[in-house]
């Protein structure tokens, strides 16, 4: 198992009032600081909306001391980390995740843009128009109208039923009492007492708290401003009511309760074990899904929507209703003690498992006694009747627990070692081929860090079964609460399923997935659609369109008997490998190493059309490598490097084409490219594909501009020590997939360190002129006949 994080945060109030909450854990490859600041859309001026969204745009603009190339957007993404930020109705968060090298300067940077922003005329107009741009896609996204519906039944003057996104009719920059209300707003918050930052790493708490001091020197200080209270969620004595639209229900529920006491009753909630409300609405075909969650939390205020997903429109609401009240009020008149240590289990092994971002975001709290109080007292307000339906608490998640270890190990179940010689032939013959299959155990990744991670890949004669993410999702859920991330992708014909996490549930998971798989009853319904904006839909349709496989006619059947999987496992230690061996012996189809046959466009322009019920225009390019090399491939990951900072700044600041803009290497089936992604309000498909290929034909002259390539600053990403466990697993199995060897991170590093400003010449070269072939991925018809339409 890893090293623990340290058992509880360390939290410290500094001397300019900034509050620090630390966590140290070891076994972290990077580390992360998230730095919130208390005030958010409900705290602007009634005459603003949208104000505190527009100043958190502007802080990324750049600086004096660091203008927007070397800003800590920038900065993150050459040092391949993550960075965002958020604004929420009580608070704004900026976040950021680095290599432990480089943690520093990052945290230079963001305490330098929250501290000494430009806020230029320029910047701010321009800025305006990317959220009118996100404004005008909310409007139009059918989740975001969802969500304001929902909030109707909450008190007309709550601020929760008010417009807070802001756009082009409610910022206007040239106004001089918008201007005084911008920099009064930055002034009043963005200063240390309204402040906490969190911080996780490996580092010591010591170097933590330095790190921290140092950061908290740079800000403006200043006292904690209490925010004004809101007016009442609810008028007079209501507490709840329901809401439903097309094939949703929702059941909202103001009331006073802590995080602590609200996360402990969703988590019971949303639980599907047998007995609870889940598997009873599901028996009687009311609801096919339920997920309970925390809509907003301030002061002594929470809004608690608990949404169940219909089979069809027309299941009654009242019984589900009845159904609701009866678990809850059987649910607060029940012994909590065992849910109580089932729950401590729970956030302990998250704490055991999170990144260094999640870490520091991290918030959860065991169910104290108070919280165990509030809790009874918030279900006790609901008046519910008494509970008549025979209800049952969850069991305890199996794989939260170590496995029992059996004392004779190589025995058939039942025997003892007195019928050792009684294996028969034909079982030893049975057994001997299922481990020599094609389930490859790779040496690549330490095996000391407790993580680990193992991939699955089936391929079908025809198309992949249906309902196999309904099938799994209970076992999902079981093995995230155990620490091990399980997910699973169908790609035209080929279905894979990826395990990341603690090595030590993972053959107890892996058994279950054989179970389940083994006992499914033919294919099931595909799971009800989830409304994504355009460009998410396509890249959710990317992997499938490049796979160039054709659609199977409508009613084919795939079957298990003829189907062909293979693995890769890494990252965990040799006591386990005969547990892995013993459960993939009883996975569905047959054992089989898949040839690796990218899709050879020849120069080819593939245009894929794809339906995302969206009026924006939104495009990916995919442009794979021409040849599977790894100097090829170091070649594009360095001119992937160059050109993401001037992309994004060309694309998305200057030309303000769109909201969405992003570009980078992509692995797809094993296959490497480099990928551009754009949604625009404004251009069309044709004046988006105009603008890619015009900046992609300037970067001859940026590379040669180009002072630093970043060699070193890429190739250290690549190195396993400093890699976190599921994004080495990653690369393993696309490097595992295409055929490379088990050292392929080593020579990946060290190619590109050896890389050249005429080698990554080249590879432009080779973009531009679509040696690899290009294959786009947008929301409309092939623009002209430049382009290929895929059938």
């Amino acid at each position: 198992m890893p090293a623990p994080v340290h058992p509880h945060p360390v939290h410290l109030p500094l001397a300019n009032g900034l509050r620090v909450c630390l966590r140290h854990a070891p076994r972290l490859k990077r580390c992360a600081a998230v730095l919130q600041v208390a005030a958010g859309s409900h705290d602007v001026p009634l005459a603003w909306p949208g104000l505190a969204h527009f100043l958190e745009h502007l802080l990324f603009l750049g600086t004096e001391r660091f203008p927007a190339g070397e800003g800590l957007m920038a900065y993150v993404q050459r040092h391949g980390g993550q960075v965002n930020a958020s604004t929420r109705e009580r608070t704004t968060e900026f976040f950021f995740e680095l290599p432990v090298p480089v943690f520093t300067d990052g945290l230079m940077r963001l305490a330098d843009m929250l501290t000494h922003p430009r806020l230029n005329l320029d910047d701010q107009q321009r800025e305006r128009e990317v959220l009118d741009a996100e404004f005008i896609a909310w409007s139009q996204d059918a989740k975001a109208q969802q969500q304001v519906a929902l909030l109707q039944g909450l008190a007309a003057d709550h601020p929760l039923r008010g417009f807070h996104a802001g756009n082009r009719d409610s910022l206007p920059v040239e106004s001089e009492a918008f201007q005084q209300a911008l920099r009064g707003f930055h002034a009043h918050f963005y200063q240390s007492g309204q402040m906490t930052l969190s911080l996780a790493g490996p580092q010591s708490l010591t170097d933590l708290q330095a790190m921290a001091q140092q950061f908290s020197d740079q800000l403006t200080p200043g006292p904690l401003h209490p925010q004004a209270a809101p007016p009442a969620l609810m008028q007079g004595s209501a507490r709840c009511y329901q809401h439903a639209a097309d094939r949703h229900l929702h059941q909202v529920i103001t009331c006073d309760a802590p995080r602590e006491a609200l996360a402990f009753l969703c988590t019971w909630l949303n639980a599907s074990a047998p007995g609870g409300l889940l598997a009873e609405l599901q028996a009687r075909r009311l609801a096919t899904a339920l997920q309970a969650s925390v809509l907003y939390q301030f002061a002594d205020q929470a809004v608690l929507d608990i949404h169940f997903t219909l089979g069809s429109e027309r299941e009654p609401a009242t019984q589900i209703e009845e159904l609701l009240h009866d678990w809850l009020s059987f649910f607060a008149h029940s012994d909590w003690t065992a849910l109580r240590e089932e729950f401590a289990l729970l956030n302990a092994r998250q704490q055991q498992v999170q990144g260094a971002l999640a870490l520091a975001r991290n918030d959860a709290h065991d169910l104290s006694e108070q919280g165990a109080a509030a809790l009874k007292a918030m279900l006790d307000s609901l008046h519910l009747p008494a509970s008549r339906h025979p209800w049952q608490l969850p069991p305890n998640n199996p794989l939260l627990r170590a496995p029992a270890k059996e004392e004779r190990a190589g025995l058939i179940r039942g025997q003892t070692s007195a019928h050792r010689g009684l294996r028969t032939f034909a079982q030893d013959r049975s057994r001997g081929r299922r481990e020599l299959s094609a389930l490859t155990f790779s040496q690549a990744l330490a095996d000391d860090t407790g993580e680990g991670a193992l991939y699955l890949h089936w391929r079908f004669d025809s198309a992949v079964p249906t309902g196999l993410e309904s099938l799994l999702r209970p076992l999902c859920e079981q093995a995230r609460q155990a620490g091990v991330e399980l997910s699973c992708e169908t790609i035209a014909t080929d279905w894979q399923v990826k395990m990341h996490g603690l090595h030590e549930p993972m053959p107890a998971v892996l058994e279950a997935l054989a179970r389940c798989l083994s006992d499914s009853n033919g294919p099931l319904p595909p799971p009800a659609p989830v409304p994504m904006i355009a460009i998410r839909e396509l890249l959710k349709a990317l992997p499938a369109c490049c796979a160039g496989v054709q659609p199977e006619p409508q009613g084919t059947t795939a079957s298990w008997a003829t189907a062909r999987w293979q693995g890769l496992v890494t990252g965990l230690p040799a006591s386990c490998e005969a547990a892995i061996k013993a459960a993939a012996a009883r996975l569905p189809g047959q054992p089989a190493t898949l040839p690796f046959t990218p899709q050879a466009l020849d120069g080819q322009k593939r245009w894929h059309a794809v339906n995302t019920e969206s009026s924006e225009a939104a495009l990916l390019l995919f442009c794979p490598t021409p040849v599977q090399t790894l100097a090829d491939e170091a070649n594009w990951r360095l001119l992937g490097h160059v050109l993401q900072g001037p992309f994004y700044q060309r694309l998305r600041v200057e030309l303000q084409i769109g909201y969405a803009v992003f570009s980078g290497i992509r692995q797809i089936n094993g296959q490497t490219g480099l990928l551009f992604g754009v949604q625009s309000p404004s251009t069309s498909l044709d004046g988006i594909v105009e603008q890619l290929q015009a900046f992609l034909e300037q970067l001859p002259s940026l590379i040669e501009r180009c002072p630093d390539l970043g060699n070193q600053a890429l190739a250290q990403q690549f190195a396993a020590q400093a890699l976190p466990v599921n994004q080495a697993a990653e690369l393993l199995w696309h490097a595992h997939l295409a055929g490379h060897s088990s050292r392929y991170l080593d020579q990946l590093q060290q190619l590109i360190q050896q890389r050249t400003r005429e080698d990554v010449q080249h590879a432009a070269q080779q973009l531009n002129d679509a040696a690899g072939g290009w294959q786009c991925v947008a929301n409309g018809r092939c623009i002209n006949d430049d382009w290929q339409a895929a059938s």
